[in-house]
């Protein structure tokens, strides 16, 4: 019998990519086998996030959207078409990616798997007493919700001490808060107003005149010839900052709210968010606000006792869902979690759980380093999970660093060899054998292991920490010694941030560098950020004899057709928008004016167009070396001045705020996985900087799961043993070689097997 001849169906067995140049891709064509897991590696700034994000991913979202109609798609955000000749078999994409979930208070992990909805409908259905629908069991739904906090949890207030200065008169300028000058035209209706002395110190008020100052409500008063609306100062602060969008305000603005609000729980609900009717509903002896607030992982042992069969199939979702999120290594956080508290890795796995139940295949996953944020035990997990969506018949396309991860790969895509211009070309594809043997720098890289120190430093004091109890913490004391490098380490939920964020940061002199967004525009970029382009512009106005202004592309010297941008930015509403280079000034956001000014031979945008690295050949001395000289150190030599914020990557924004805040000789530095986006190679490079930090007086203390930090440590502090409940305890400390010799903890066993691969 013969075999069929195989079908046309049979050669889409790959993707084909011809002819990829986003961003710095250089001409790039290859071929990604399908129903297989891919990795892409290579240094940060190779161009792994453009050909799999920018070129792929975007590439088959554009064309799934241009299936809609024009009308539906005029509602949706659609991106440009990538710069890329051909791309051949794409399937629908799916970008399972590290952004933070939004900052809506009314999100938390159990709105965002669907949970918290099930487990509504579960309460309508079986509660006693019955109150109703699922709605009346919403916090988002006025049926739900508390009246007083509107289902938020949290009432905010004013901190007075923060809007004025009670030792002064308001002729004084008591008014501390921005925009209220003695002479502002607001405090001058205060001063007049005839309700008090404006030559009175405000703590000689009485009881009656603070009340008239703050909470007075809107009233005419005559000041002079005016007729004037009065309104007390706590009013008009909550009006006109308060009840804004905070993301709307300028940043001093934003600094002066975040300082003057205070959040309090709710006194009505007790924080659970709901009316006393839906807290009055239980389910097995539990109420639905306790239910959101355990630890997942007991929430899915409460679920199984629902054997009601009435709604036996929705327990058995609910139930697979929550399962998802135990196997995921979540299983610490509680339903109720307000996601905009979740760390990128924590997002991108709750957002992992919604397409692991999903019966569609021959899908296209897109992952961005999953294994952020993971313990080496924790990444096990993630590699079963990454298996699983393979084996359900969907390419999967990993970026990561991981050699765990990698280590699993059906596929390795190397890209490289450098970053930035020095990259975007394929430097290795095929199995992780010939990835080995191949002499790439993850190849040769691969198999290399840090060492222990052969010598610890020795502390010089230390910081205390006593009694911390914050989210999972068992009253824990602990002593982080000071100048020395500190590794806090353990698995995903264990309590290192709490431990570290809750009771170190906001000390004095103790500098925080998070992995949290930098705020920036189409506008913000490495030389804008740092303040380097101050000096710059300072020394084409001396070189010229013209003002600095001239050399700004946010103010006179901009150019006027695309205010500054370089680009001009097309809505076509029935359409996707489009960003077209600015005609008049080439990209080059000057005027012609402007340009014919240089230093040293270069113009403006010339200059702005330079690397970290050739900016440090251009400026051999002075304060613009020095910012230079910072942005080296920490890895970024590849960066372009001009290069725009919001194409950085998360481990890019980290290091380039390590860079500034560098400079500020703050004593001691709180680091938060700052080997995120950091290829194997790069990661001896940033060991050398905490030494040098070390080196030069400072205390660093490093949150990290990267053993080759934790080798490299002279002390390591060890959170667990587990996570959520089952962690929040110090299970080790002292120094790397006592916690391989004699430790237990999960951190020890890998930290044994890491360094037993090195033969040390």
């Amino acid at each position: 019998m013969h075999s069929p001849a195989a079908a046309p169906a049979d050669s889409h067995d790959v993707i084909k990519v011809r002819g990829a140049r986003e961003n710095n891709l250089a001409d790039v064509s290859l071929d990604i086998p399908k129903r297989r897991l891919t990795v892409f590696s290579g240094v940060s700034g190779s161009g792994k996030s453009s050909l799999v994000f920018g070129t792929i991913a975007a590439e088959s979202q554009r064309l799934i959207n241009e299936t809609y109609t024009a009308f539906l798609q005029s509602f949706m955000a659609t991106p440009s078409r990538p710069d890329v000749d051909a791309l051949h078999n794409l399937s629908a994409a799916i970008v399972v990616d590290q952004e933070r979930m939004g900052v809506n208070s009314r999100s938390t992990v159990g709105t965002a798997t669907d949970a918290y909805a099930m487990l509504r409908i579960v309460f309508s259905r079986l509660g006693t007493p019955h109150i109703g629908t699922s709605s009346a069991f919403s916090f988002n739904s006025p049926e739900g919700m508390c009246p007083k906090c509107e289902g938020i949890g949290r009432v905010s207030d004013l901190d007075v001490t923060r809007l004025v200065d009670a030792e002064l008169s308001l002729n004084q300028g008591a008014i501390i808060v921005p925009g209220f000058t003695v002479d502002a035209w607001y405090t001058q209706v205060y001063r007049g107003s005839g309700f008090f002395d404006p030559d009175k110190k405000l703590k000689d008020f009485t009881p009656a005149e603070w009340d008239d100052l703050l909470h007075k409500p809107v009233t005419k008063v005559k000041i002079g010839t005016s007729n004037l609306s009065y309104e007390g100062l706590a009013v008009k602060v909550r009006r006109m900052f308060l009840e804004k969008d905070r993301e709307s305000l300028k940043p001093g603005i934003r600094a002066f709210v975040d300082s003057v609000a205070t959040f309090a729980k709710c006194p009505a609900c007790d924080g659970a968010r709901l009316n006393p009717a839906a807290l009055s509903a239980t389910v097995n002896g539990r109420t639905i606000a306790e239910c959101s607030a355990m630890q997942i992982s007991d929430l899915a042992e409460f679920t199984r006792d629902i054997r009601d069969e009435s709604v036996r199939p929705l327990v058995a979702n609910l139930s697979g869902t929550l399962d998802s999120l135990v196997e995921i290594g979540l299983g610490y956080l509680s339903l109720d979690r307000e996601s905009s508290t979740l760390s990128g890795g924590e997002a991108q796995r709750v957002k992992m759980v919604r397409h692991l139940g999903s019966s569609l295949t021959d899908i296209t996953y897109v992952f961005d380093e999953p294994t952020v944020g993971l313990h080496p035990h924790d990444i096990r997990r993630m590699n079963n999970l990454l298996l699983l969506l393979r084996d359900k018949g969907n390419t999967v396309l990993v970026v990561e660093h991981k050699p765990e991860t990698i280590e699993i790969a059906d596929h390795v895509v190397d890209l490289g060899p450098g970053a930035g211009p020095n990259g975007g070309r394929i430097c290795y594809a095929g199995d992780v054998a010939g990835l080995r043997a191949s002499g790439s720098l993850t190849g040769r890289h691969l198999d290399h292991r840090a060492r222990l120190r052969d010598r610890v430093r020795r502390p010089r004091g230390h910081l205390s920490i006593t009694g911390a109890s914050l989210h999972n913490l068992r009253n824990v004391s602990v002593d982080v010694p000071l100048g020395v490098l500190t590794v806090v380490t353990g698995v995903a939920g264990s309590g290192k941030s709490s431990l570290i964020h809750g009771s170190l940061a906001g000390r004095d002199g103790v500098v925080t560098v998070d992995q949290s967004a930098i705020r920036g525009s189409r506008r913000s970029n490495p030389a804008t950020y740092t303040g380097l382009l101050d000096s710059v512009r300072t020394a084409f106005a001396k070189a010229n004899g013209v003002k600095p202004a001239l050399f700004s592309a946010n103010s006179e010297g901009a150019c006027p057709n695309c205010k500054g941008i370089g680009l001009i930015y097309t809505d076509l509403a029935m359409m996707a928008g489009v960003a077209s280079v600015c005609e008049e000034c080439e990209g080059k956001r000057f005027t012609p004016k402007v340009l014919t000014y240089t230093l040293r031979g270069k113009d403006i945008s010339e200059v702005l167009a330079m690397s970290v690295a050739e900016a440090r050949a251009f400026f051999t001395s002075g304060p613009s070396r020095a910012v230079l000289d910072r942005l080296s150190d920490v890895g970024l030599g590849y960066l372009g001045l001009g290069q725009p914020l919001t194409t950085l990557s998360g481990g890019e924004r980290q290091r380039l705020k390590l860079a500034i805040r560098m400079a500020e000789k703050a004593g001691t530095y709180i680091l938060d996985e700052p080997t995120t986006g950091l290829h194997l190679a790069d990661v001896d490079q940033l060991l050398g900087l905490l030494d040098r930090l070390v080196d030069d007086g400072n205390s660093v203390v490093v949150i990290e799961h990267h053993q080759a930090v934790m080798a490299h440590a002279d002390w390591i502090i060890d959170m667990g043993p587990g996570a959520g409940h089952d962690g929040g305890r110090v299970v080790f400390t002292g120094t790397p070689a006592d916690l391989v010799a004699h430790g237990d903890s999960l951190t020890a066993r890998h930290l044994r097997d890491y360094l037993h691969g090195s033969g040390a």
